[in-house]
Protein backbone atom coordinates (compact mmCIF):
# COMPACT_ATOMS: atom_id res chain seq x y z
CA UNK A 1 0.00 0.00 0.00
CA UNK A 2 1.49 3.36 -1.07
CA UNK A 3 -0.07 5.83 1.87
CA UNK A 4 0.66 9.24 -0.01
CA UNK A 5 1.07 8.09 -3.65
CA UNK A 6 1.12 12.38 -4.71
CA UNK A 7 4.61 12.47 -2.29
CA UNK A 8 5.85 8.84 -2.65
CA UNK A 9 4.94 8.84 -6.71
CA UNK A 10 6.09 12.38 -7.17
CA UNK A 11 8.14 12.52 -10.81
CA UNK A 12 11.93 13.12 -9.69
CA UNK A 13 12.57 16.65 -11.61
CA UNK A 14 9.24 18.00 -9.27
CA UNK A 15 10.94 16.18 -6.31
CA UNK A 16 14.18 18.25 -6.65
CA UNK A 17 12.02 21.57 -7.24
CA UNK A 18 10.23 20.56 -4.03
CA UNK A 19 13.43 19.81 -2.00
CA UNK A 20 15.28 23.11 -3.54
CA UNK A 21 12.40 25.45 -2.38
CA UNK A 22 12.33 23.62 1.32
CA UNK A 23 16.16 23.65 1.34
CA UNK A 24 16.33 27.35 0.60
CA UNK A 25 13.37 27.54 3.34
CA UNK A 26 15.10 26.15 5.95
CA UNK A 27 18.78 27.71 5.53
CA UNK A 28 17.55 30.74 5.67
CA UNK A 29 15.61 30.01 8.95
CA UNK A 30 18.39 28.61 10.91
CA UNK A 31 20.78 31.60 9.70
CA UNK A 32 18.49 34.10 11.18
CA UNK A 33 17.42 31.74 14.48
CA UNK A 34 20.19 29.66 15.47
CA UNK A 35 23.49 31.54 15.94
CA UNK A 36 25.22 28.25 15.57
CA UNK A 37 24.00 28.29 12.06
CA UNK A 38 24.61 31.58 11.67
CA UNK A 39 28.26 31.21 13.12
CA UNK A 40 29.07 28.57 10.87
CA UNK A 41 27.78 29.48 7.55
CA UNK A 42 30.18 33.01 8.14
CA UNK A 43 33.04 30.80 9.07
CA UNK A 44 32.61 28.88 5.84
CA UNK A 45 31.44 32.23 3.74
CA UNK A 46 28.19 31.34 2.62
CA UNK A 47 24.76 33.35 3.25
CA UNK A 48 21.56 31.64 2.62
CA UNK A 49 20.78 33.27 -0.93
CA UNK A 50 24.19 31.51 -2.26
CA UNK A 51 22.15 28.74 -2.19
CA UNK A 52 20.57 28.47 -5.54
CA UNK A 53 20.38 24.64 -6.84
CA UNK A 54 20.84 21.13 -5.08
CA UNK A 55 24.52 21.12 -6.07
CA UNK A 56 25.65 24.01 -3.85
CA UNK A 57 24.19 22.05 -0.68
CA UNK A 58 28.51 20.78 -0.06
CA UNK A 59 28.92 24.45 0.27
CA UNK A 60 27.06 24.67 3.20
CA UNK A 61 28.48 22.62 6.99
CA UNK A 62 28.74 19.83 8.21
CA UNK A 63 26.95 19.41 12.13
CA UNK A 64 27.85 16.82 14.00
CA UNK A 65 26.25 14.67 17.21
CA UNK A 66 28.94 16.37 19.25
CA UNK A 67 27.22 19.84 17.95
CA UNK A 68 23.69 18.91 19.78
CA UNK A 69 25.65 17.84 23.16
CA UNK A 70 28.11 21.10 22.85
CA UNK A 71 24.34 23.22 22.89
CA UNK A 72 22.80 20.98 25.13
CA UNK A 73 19.77 21.25 26.11
CA UNK A 74 18.51 23.96 24.08
CA UNK A 75 20.98 25.62 21.70
CA UNK A 76 19.97 24.30 18.46
CA UNK A 77 16.65 25.54 18.80
CA UNK A 78 14.94 27.36 15.79
CA UNK A 79 11.88 28.06 18.11
CA UNK A 80 10.91 29.45 21.09
CA UNK A 81 10.82 26.19 23.99
CA UNK A 82 7.34 27.39 24.89
CA UNK A 83 6.45 26.30 20.92
CA UNK A 84 7.87 22.65 21.53
CA UNK A 85 5.09 19.71 22.52
CA UNK A 86 7.21 16.86 22.95
CA UNK A 87 10.88 16.24 23.89
CA UNK A 88 12.90 13.09 23.15
CA UNK A 89 16.39 12.51 24.14
CA UNK A 90 19.59 9.58 23.44
CA UNK A 91 20.60 7.58 26.48
CA UNK A 92 23.62 9.09 27.09
CA UNK A 93 25.89 6.49 27.21
CA UNK A 94 28.40 8.30 25.21
CA UNK A 95 28.39 11.45 27.10
CA UNK A 96 25.86 14.27 27.65
CA UNK A 97 22.61 13.09 25.97
CA UNK A 98 21.15 14.85 22.89
CA UNK A 99 17.90 16.50 23.63
CA UNK A 100 15.62 16.35 20.45
CA UNK A 101 12.62 18.79 19.80
CA UNK A 102 9.35 18.48 18.34
CA UNK A 103 6.70 21.40 17.51
CA UNK A 104 3.35 20.11 16.63
CA UNK A 105 3.60 20.33 13.28
CA UNK A 106 6.67 18.29 13.55
CA UNK A 107 4.55 15.24 15.52
CA UNK A 108 2.06 15.48 12.74
CA UNK A 109 5.04 15.22 9.93
CA UNK A 110 7.12 12.07 12.36
CA UNK A 111 3.30 10.54 11.82
CA UNK A 112 2.87 11.04 8.19
CA UNK A 113 6.19 9.28 7.32
CA UNK A 114 5.59 6.80 9.79
CA UNK A 115 2.10 6.20 7.88
CA UNK A 116 4.70 6.12 4.81
CA UNK A 117 6.44 3.07 6.64
CA UNK A 118 3.59 1.18 7.03
CA UNK A 119 2.57 1.35 4.23
CA UNK A 120 6.04 0.20 2.63
CA UNK A 121 5.60 -2.88 5.07
CA UNK A 122 2.08 -4.11 3.79
CA UNK A 123 0.17 -2.43 6.79
CA UNK A 124 -4.06 -1.30 6.08
CA UNK A 125 -5.90 0.86 7.93
CA UNK A 126 -7.82 -1.36 10.62
CA UNK A 127 -5.10 -3.72 11.44
CA UNK A 128 -3.96 -4.15 14.42
CA UNK A 129 -0.20 -3.08 15.08
CA UNK A 130 1.65 -4.63 18.44
CA UNK A 131 4.37 -1.88 19.20
CA UNK A 132 7.16 -3.43 21.30
CA UNK A 133 9.59 -0.92 20.50
CA UNK A 134 10.44 1.38 24.72
CA UNK A 135 8.08 3.98 24.62
CA UNK A 136 9.26 6.95 26.63
CA UNK A 137 12.42 9.28 25.86
CA UNK A 138 13.58 6.79 23.47
CA UNK A 139 11.63 7.56 20.06
CA UNK A 140 10.54 4.21 18.39
CA UNK A 141 7.71 3.32 20.56
CA UNK A 142 6.21 6.91 20.40
CA UNK A 143 6.99 7.23 16.62
CA UNK A 144 5.15 3.88 15.58
CA UNK A 145 2.00 4.72 17.82
CA UNK A 146 1.22 8.19 16.30
CA UNK A 147 1.75 6.52 12.53
CA UNK A 148 -0.23 4.06 12.87
CA UNK A 149 -3.00 5.94 14.76
CA UNK A 150 -3.00 8.55 11.74
CA UNK A 151 -3.40 5.16 8.94
CA UNK A 152 -6.59 4.29 11.26
CA UNK A 153 -4.65 1.25 12.59
CA UNK A 154 -5.67 -0.43 16.56
CA UNK A 155 -2.23 0.04 18.24
CA UNK A 156 -1.37 -1.85 20.95
CA UNK A 157 1.40 -0.28 23.02
CA UNK A 158 3.09 -3.32 24.52
CA UNK A 159 6.52 -1.92 25.11
CA UNK A 160 9.30 -3.68 25.69
CA UNK A 161 9.84 -7.00 28.36
CA UNK A 162 7.26 -9.31 29.95
CA UNK A 163 7.70 -11.66 26.53
CA UNK A 164 5.75 -13.92 27.34
CA UNK A 165 3.02 -11.26 28.14
CA UNK A 166 3.79 -9.89 24.80
CA UNK A 167 3.03 -13.61 23.13
CA UNK A 168 -0.08 -13.58 24.76
CA UNK A 169 -1.38 -10.47 23.35
CA UNK A 170 0.06 -11.14 19.76
CA UNK A 171 -1.95 -14.35 19.93
CA UNK A 172 -5.45 -13.20 21.75
CA UNK A 173 -5.92 -9.17 20.22
CA UNK A 174 -4.44 -10.74 16.24
CA UNK A 175 -1.85 -8.39 15.47
CA UNK A 176 -1.28 -8.31 12.27
CA UNK A 177 1.63 -6.18 12.56
CA UNK A 178 4.94 -6.43 14.87
CA UNK A 179 6.95 -3.39 15.52
CA UNK A 180 10.50 -3.97 17.78
CA UNK A 181 14.00 -4.61 16.93
CA UNK A 182 15.12 -7.26 15.57
CA UNK A 183 16.80 -9.11 18.08
CA UNK A 184 13.68 -8.63 20.06
CA UNK A 185 11.49 -10.42 17.19
CA UNK A 186 14.02 -13.52 17.72
CA UNK A 187 13.48 -13.52 21.52
CA UNK A 188 9.95 -13.57 20.64
CA UNK A 189 10.02 -16.17 18.00
CA UNK A 190 11.75 -18.29 20.95
CA UNK A 191 9.09 -17.77 23.31
CA UNK A 192 6.58 -18.79 21.18
CA UNK A 193 8.17 -21.96 20.44
CA UNK A 194 8.60 -22.38 24.29
CA UNK A 195 4.79 -21.74 24.81
CA UNK A 196 4.01 -23.93 21.97
CA UNK A 197 2.23 -21.02 19.62
CA UNK A 198 2.53 -21.97 16.22
CA UNK A 199 3.53 -19.05 13.97
CA UNK A 200 1.88 -20.03 10.95
CA UNK A 201 -1.47 -20.29 12.93
CA UNK A 202 -1.80 -16.47 13.78
CA UNK A 203 -2.51 -13.06 11.91
CA UNK A 204 0.89 -11.55 11.63
CA UNK A 205 1.46 -10.63 8.01
CA UNK A 206 4.99 -8.28 8.15
CA UNK A 207 7.26 -6.93 10.59
CA UNK A 208 8.71 -3.53 11.18
CA UNK A 209 12.08 -4.02 12.38
CA UNK A 210 15.04 -1.58 12.91
CA UNK A 211 16.67 0.46 15.96
CA UNK A 212 20.29 -2.06 15.39
CA UNK A 213 21.99 -3.18 12.26
CA UNK A 214 20.38 -6.52 10.80
CA UNK A 215 21.43 -8.87 8.05
CA UNK A 216 19.75 -10.79 5.10
CA UNK A 217 20.47 -13.24 6.98
CA UNK A 218 18.60 -12.73 10.46
CA UNK A 219 16.14 -11.62 8.26
CA UNK A 220 15.25 -15.09 6.44
CA UNK A 221 15.41 -16.42 10.18
CA UNK A 222 13.39 -13.77 11.39
CA UNK A 223 10.61 -14.59 8.38
CA UNK A 224 11.03 -18.27 8.74
CA UNK A 225 10.44 -18.49 12.17
CA UNK A 226 7.33 -15.65 12.53
CA UNK A 227 6.02 -16.24 8.88
CA UNK A 228 5.87 -12.72 8.06
CA UNK A 229 7.22 -10.13 5.79
CA UNK A 230 10.15 -8.42 7.63
CA UNK A 231 10.72 -4.92 6.33
CA UNK A 232 13.49 -2.34 7.82
CA UNK A 233 13.37 0.75 9.05
CA UNK A 234 15.63 3.72 9.64
CA UNK A 235 15.66 6.46 11.70
CA UNK A 236 17.28 8.63 14.20
CA UNK A 237 16.52 10.52 17.11
CA UNK A 238 18.26 13.56 15.48
CA UNK A 239 16.79 13.83 12.70
CA UNK A 240 12.86 12.92 13.73
CA UNK A 241 13.24 9.81 14.70
CA UNK A 242 11.90 6.12 12.69
CA UNK A 243 10.39 6.87 9.66
CA UNK A 244 13.55 8.70 7.48
CA UNK A 245 13.31 5.59 5.52
CA UNK A 246 11.42 2.01 5.26
CA UNK A 247 11.72 -1.07 2.41
CA UNK A 248 9.07 -1.74 0.94
CA UNK A 249 7.54 -5.54 0.85
CA UNK A 250 7.56 -5.70 -2.61
CA UNK A 251 11.40 -5.16 -3.66
CA UNK A 252 13.34 -5.29 -0.01
CA UNK A 253 16.02 -4.39 -1.80
CA UNK A 254 16.68 -1.03 0.41
CA UNK A 255 14.98 1.88 2.30
CA UNK A 256 12.74 4.62 0.76
CA UNK A 257 13.92 7.53 1.96
CA UNK A 258 11.32 9.86 2.03
CA UNK A 259 12.83 12.75 0.45
CA UNK A 260 10.16 15.32 0.51
CA UNK A 261 11.17 15.66 4.45
CA UNK A 262 14.84 14.16 4.15
CA UNK A 263 17.55 15.48 1.61
CA UNK A 264 20.13 12.39 1.99
CA UNK A 265 24.19 12.67 0.69
CA UNK A 266 26.53 9.84 1.11
CA UNK A 267 30.09 10.97 1.97
CA UNK A 268 33.70 9.69 2.72
CA UNK A 269 33.72 9.39 6.07
CA UNK A 270 37.48 10.70 6.16
CA UNK A 271 37.61 13.73 3.81
CA UNK A 272 33.76 14.43 4.09
CA UNK A 273 33.77 14.20 0.09
CA UNK A 274 30.72 13.92 -1.56
CA UNK A 275 30.23 10.41 -3.20
CA UNK A 276 28.47 9.49 -6.43
CA UNK A 277 25.28 7.55 -6.87
CA UNK A 278 25.88 4.15 -5.63
CA UNK A 279 29.25 4.37 -3.66
CA UNK A 280 29.30 3.28 0.07
CA UNK A 281 29.86 6.08 2.74
CA UNK A 282 28.54 8.21 5.59
CA UNK A 283 25.07 9.06 5.31
CA UNK A 284 24.72 12.90 5.36
CA UNK A 285 21.09 14.12 6.44
CA UNK A 286 19.35 17.68 6.03
CA UNK A 287 15.64 17.83 7.49
CA UNK A 288 13.94 20.02 5.02
CA UNK A 289 11.05 20.55 7.04
CA UNK A 290 11.82 20.19 10.87
CA UNK A 291 10.79 23.47 12.63
CA UNK A 292 11.94 22.88 16.37
CA UNK A 293 15.30 21.59 15.58
CA UNK A 294 16.43 21.47 11.66
CA UNK A 295 19.74 20.04 11.09
CA UNK A 296 21.48 21.00 8.14
CA UNK A 297 24.06 17.68 6.69
CA UNK A 298 23.97 15.95 9.91
CA UNK A 299 26.69 13.36 10.09
CA UNK A 300 24.59 9.87 10.59
CA UNK A 301 27.60 8.00 11.17
CA UNK A 302 25.70 4.80 9.27
CA UNK A 303 27.63 3.73 6.04
CA UNK A 304 25.76 3.10 3.71
CA UNK A 305 24.83 3.75 -0.46
CA UNK A 306 21.97 5.50 -2.18
CA UNK A 307 20.08 3.82 -5.17
CA UNK A 308 18.26 5.60 -7.33
CA UNK A 309 17.07 2.91 -9.94
CA UNK A 310 12.97 2.97 -10.14
CA UNK A 311 11.50 -0.08 -7.87
CA UNK A 312 8.81 -2.18 -8.74
CA UNK A 313 6.60 -0.67 -5.93
CA UNK A 314 6.57 2.15 -7.52
CA UNK A 315 7.68 4.73 -5.69
CA UNK A 316 9.98 7.07 -7.08
CA UNK A 317 12.13 7.95 -4.22
CA UNK A 318 15.79 7.19 -3.35
CA UNK A 319 16.24 3.99 -1.72
CA UNK A 320 19.56 3.17 0.94
CA UNK A 321 21.31 -0.07 1.11
CA UNK A 322 21.41 -1.68 4.23
CA UNK A 323 23.45 -0.55 7.10
CA UNK A 324 26.14 -1.89 6.77
CA UNK A 325 28.19 -0.44 9.79
CA UNK A 326 28.78 2.81 11.89
CA UNK A 327 31.83 4.49 11.51
CA UNK A 328 32.28 4.85 15.03
CA UNK A 329 30.89 1.41 16.07
CA UNK A 330 33.62 -0.33 13.52
CA UNK A 331 35.98 -2.18 15.15
CA UNK A 332 39.87 -2.54 15.05
CA UNK A 333 41.32 -5.67 15.24
CA UNK A 334 44.88 -6.19 14.38
CA UNK A 335 44.83 -3.38 12.06
CA UNK A 336 41.68 -4.76 10.32
CA UNK A 337 38.11 -3.76 9.84
CA UNK A 338 35.54 -5.08 10.86
CA UNK A 339 31.72 -4.42 11.82
CA UNK A 340 29.72 -6.68 13.57
CA UNK A 341 27.27 -7.29 10.77
CA UNK A 342 29.79 -8.86 8.96
CA UNK A 343 30.49 -11.73 12.23
CA UNK A 344 26.27 -11.39 12.52
CA UNK A 345 26.18 -12.63 8.42
CA UNK A 346 28.04 -15.54 9.00
CA UNK A 347 26.36 -16.53 12.09
CA UNK A 348 22.98 -16.71 10.98
CA UNK A 349 23.69 -18.49 7.69
CA UNK A 350 24.85 -21.56 10.12
CA UNK A 351 21.80 -23.67 10.31
CA UNK A 352 22.41 -25.01 13.82
CA UNK A 353 23.14 -21.67 15.44
CA UNK A 354 20.45 -18.90 16.82
CA UNK A 355 21.08 -14.94 16.34
CA UNK A 356 21.81 -14.37 19.85
CA UNK A 357 25.48 -13.32 20.02
CA UNK A 358 27.81 -11.45 21.36
CA UNK A 359 31.78 -10.04 20.39
CA UNK A 360 34.16 -10.01 22.86
CA UNK A 361 37.14 -8.25 22.37
CA UNK A 362 40.41 -8.68 24.58
CA UNK A 363 43.81 -8.01 25.25
CA UNK A 364 46.81 -10.29 25.38
CA UNK A 365 50.28 -8.69 25.14
CA UNK A 366 50.00 -6.18 22.27
CA UNK A 367 47.61 -8.09 20.34
CA UNK A 368 43.86 -7.96 20.23
CA UNK A 369 41.95 -11.15 20.58
CA UNK A 370 37.78 -11.32 19.53
CA UNK A 371 35.97 -14.19 20.98
CA UNK A 372 32.63 -14.59 19.27
CA UNK A 373 29.97 -16.04 21.70
CA UNK A 374 27.28 -17.62 20.16
CA UNK A 375 23.92 -19.49 21.38
CA UNK A 376 23.09 -23.01 20.08
CA UNK A 377 19.66 -23.26 18.36
CA UNK A 378 16.99 -25.54 20.54
CA UNK A 379 16.75 -28.20 17.67
CA UNK A 380 20.53 -28.81 17.58
CA UNK A 381 20.84 -29.24 20.83
CA UNK A 382 17.81 -31.74 21.02
CA UNK A 383 20.08 -33.32 18.74
CA UNK A 384 22.92 -33.88 21.27
CA UNK A 385 21.35 -33.81 24.18
CA UNK A 386 18.21 -35.41 26.28
CA UNK A 387 15.79 -32.62 27.74
CA UNK A 388 17.06 -31.04 30.75
CA UNK A 389 20.63 -32.09 30.00
CA UNK A 390 23.62 -29.83 29.58
CA UNK A 391 25.24 -29.23 26.45
CA UNK A 392 27.82 -31.79 25.91
CA UNK A 393 31.06 -30.01 25.13
CA UNK A 394 33.56 -32.35 23.62
CA UNK A 395 30.47 -33.82 21.16
CA UNK A 396 31.92 -34.11 17.49
CA UNK A 397 29.12 -32.65 15.86
CA UNK A 398 29.37 -29.44 18.34
CA UNK A 399 33.37 -29.48 17.37
CA UNK A 400 32.51 -29.54 14.26
CA UNK A 401 29.94 -26.80 13.84
CA UNK A 402 32.19 -24.92 16.09
CA UNK A 403 35.21 -25.24 13.65
CA UNK A 404 33.63 -24.73 10.42
CA UNK A 405 31.91 -21.77 11.74
CA UNK A 406 35.43 -20.01 12.91
CA UNK A 407 36.83 -20.87 9.75
CA UNK A 408 34.03 -18.78 7.89
CA UNK A 409 35.01 -16.24 10.25
CA UNK A 410 38.40 -16.14 10.00
CA UNK A 411 37.50 -16.34 6.10
CA UNK A 412 35.23 -13.86 6.01
CA UNK A 413 37.24 -11.07 8.23
CA UNK A 414 39.99 -11.33 7.66
CA UNK A 415 41.16 -11.45 11.10
CA UNK A 416 42.25 -14.54 13.84
CA UNK A 417 39.10 -15.45 15.52
CA UNK A 418 37.78 -17.80 18.47
CA UNK A 419 34.61 -19.23 18.92
CA UNK A 420 32.27 -20.22 21.81
CA UNK A 421 29.01 -21.76 20.77
CA UNK A 422 26.79 -21.30 23.84
CA UNK A 423 23.66 -23.54 25.30
CA UNK A 424 20.97 -21.59 24.40
CA UNK A 425 19.33 -18.83 26.61
CA UNK A 426 23.01 -18.08 27.52
CA UNK A 427 23.69 -14.56 26.72
CA UNK A 428 21.41 -12.02 28.20
CA UNK A 429 18.33 -10.46 26.28
CA UNK A 430 18.14 -6.88 26.08
CA UNK A 431 14.75 -5.04 25.54
CA UNK A 432 15.60 -2.60 23.95
CA UNK A 433 18.87 -2.64 21.29
CA UNK A 434 20.91 -5.61 21.57
CA UNK A 435 24.72 -5.61 23.16
CA UNK A 436 26.36 -7.01 20.34
CA UNK A 437 30.28 -6.30 21.34
CA UNK A 438 31.79 -6.06 24.70
CA UNK A 439 35.28 -4.52 24.66
CA UNK A 440 37.43 -5.17 27.43
CA UNK A 441 40.42 -4.55 25.31
CA UNK A 442 41.61 -1.59 27.99
CA UNK A 443 40.79 -2.94 31.32
CA UNK A 444 36.85 -1.44 31.12
CA UNK A 445 33.92 -3.29 29.90
CA UNK A 446 32.51 -1.37 27.38
CA UNK A 447 28.89 -2.73 25.36
CA UNK A 448 28.98 -1.32 22.29
CA UNK A 449 25.66 -0.68 19.48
Amino acid sequence: MIWNRAMETLPREELKELQLRRLKEVVARVAARVPFYRRRFAEVGVAPDDIRSLEDLPRLPFTRKSDLRDHYPYGLLAVPREECVRLHASSGTRGKPTVVAYTRQDVATWAEVIARSIGCAGGRPGDVLHNAYGYGLFTGGLGLHYGAELMGQTVVPASGGFTQRQVELIVDLGANGLCCTPSYALQIAETMREMGVDPEKLALRYGIFGAEPWTEAMRRQIESELHLDAVDIYGLSEIIGPGVACECAEAKAGAHIFEDHFLPEVVDPETGEVLPPGATGELVLTTLTKEAMPLIRYRTGDISSLAYEPCRCGRTTVRMTRIVGRSDDMLIIRGVNVFPSEVEDVLVSAPELSGHYRIVLTREGPLDRMTVEVEANDTFVRRLAPPGEPLPSDHPALREVTERVRKQLVERLRVSAELRVLPPRSIPRPQGKAVRVLDQRGGVSSAGR
